[in-house]
């Protein structure tokens, strides 16, 4: 048995996966315009839960002005049950635990997608071409949409999901109001950091106490982005005291958002930290980490595992090759790049194949 692909790993709340490769978080903007998932986004996951232990969807918003992407699914209303079923019941049939990340794209949204309300913590716009500049969410909206969250957890638990995960990371809404940068209030929900992490920590009580109607074996995890470029903006240190409050919850695992699972600070290039590392260190073996970025071959799955963490996220080398672990298993040629005329044999939605050409043009030909 290969410990790397065969070795079962249990979280502590006794949910086992079959092996410690997990997919990573990807969006595919291949959802119907209603909000509900295509044929072709099923066949997609269906065909990448065939080899790893867990797989974690691309993200769903809690509510309508959370909406991040053209094509993205919605688990905002109890109607869209039926279409989270079916996605759960792909995922599983295939052997993978099935996890439904949960989300609001705040600042990052484009107007035309959220009726021109576009929301944050604050009203500052994103350091990017074209931004809008978004309107500072009330008290009671706040409310609402960490309310949502528990919302959309109680869906994925009718809908079948083994668990959700929670998005904290890559510059959305729960990251917003972490952030020095957007968020810049000075009520209970801003100004210091212990302000500044009252937000991602209510959504995750919110989520917790939802999923308390689920069996106990169920998961729920939390994504973050450990730094910004920004300045102001998220450190490490600010990092590693939100890592600290969120091992003291019943989460079942954490998952950082890295370029490469060895990358060192962005912000300070004197810290030579392996950032996944001080994380670790952090957690004390209070929680299990994921750690991802940058793994594309079985090499890098093993140096990722070596970085110190319990199980390691796969992401634009699973959209190449749905049998990536499978074939890396096995020892065979992975391909490394999507091309066009491959699209339905690789279960490639057509839309996320068009969005990759435009920002990915080195995973693609054709």
């Amino acid at each position: 048995m290969n410990p790397i692909y065969d070795q079962p790993f249990s979280f502590a709340n006794g949910a086992t996966l079959r092996n410690r490769i997990v997919m990573a978080p990807m969006t595919t903007w291949s959802a119907q315009d209603d909000g509900w998932q295509s044929p072709e986004e099923l066949a997609y996951y269906e065909a990448r839960a065939k080899g790893v232990g867990m797989l974690i969807t691309g993200t769903t918003y809690t509510v309508p002005n959370g909406r991040g992407f053209p094509g993205q699914f919605c688990g905002s209303d109890d109607r869209f049950i039926p279409g989270l079923t079916e996605l759960a019941h792909r995922i599983k049939r295939n052997g993978a635990k099935s996890v439904l990340q949960i989300f609001h794209a705040g600042r990052m949204s484009q107007p035309a997608l959220v009726d021109n309300d576009v929301v944050s913590a604050s009203d500052v716009p994103a350091e990017r071409p074209n931004a809008a500049k978004p309107r500072a969410l009330t008290d009671a909206e706040i409310e609402t949409i960490i309310a949502s969250f528990a919302d959309v957890t109680r869906r994925a638990i009718a809908a079948g999901f083994d668990g959700v995960e929670i998005h904290g990371a890559n510059t959305y809404l729960i990251q917003q109001f972490f952030s020095p940068h957007s968020n810049r209030r000075t009520d209970r929900w801003g100004g210091s950091l212990e302000a500044r992490a009252r937000f991602p920590l209510a959504v995750v009580d919110a989520v917790l106490e939802a999923a308390k109607h689920a069996d106990k074996t169920f998961i729920v995890g939390y994504r973050l982005s450990p730094e910004e470029i920004e300045n102001p903006g998220i450190t490490l240190d600010d990092t590693l005291y939100l890592v600290d409050r969120l091992a003291g919850k019943a989460l079942t695992y954490l998952h950082v958002s890295l370029g490469r699972y060895d990358q060192t600070s962005q912000r300070d290039k004197n810290d030579q930290r392996i950032i996944g590392q001080a994380i670790h260190q952090q957690l004390k073996g209070r929680m299990p980490l994921i750690g991802a970025g940058g793994v594309k071959v079985a090499d890098d799955l093993q140096r990722a595992f070596d970085t110190g963490y319990e199980l390691v996220a796969v992401g634009r080398a699973l959209v190449a090759e749905p049998q990536w672990v499978q074939k890396a298993r096995a020892g065979e040629e992975i391909v490394s790049v999507i091309a066009k005329e491959d699209c339905a044999k690789q279960c490639v939605p057509e839309k996320m194949f068009a969005v990759m050409k435009m920002f990915f043009p080195d995973a693609v030909k054709g």
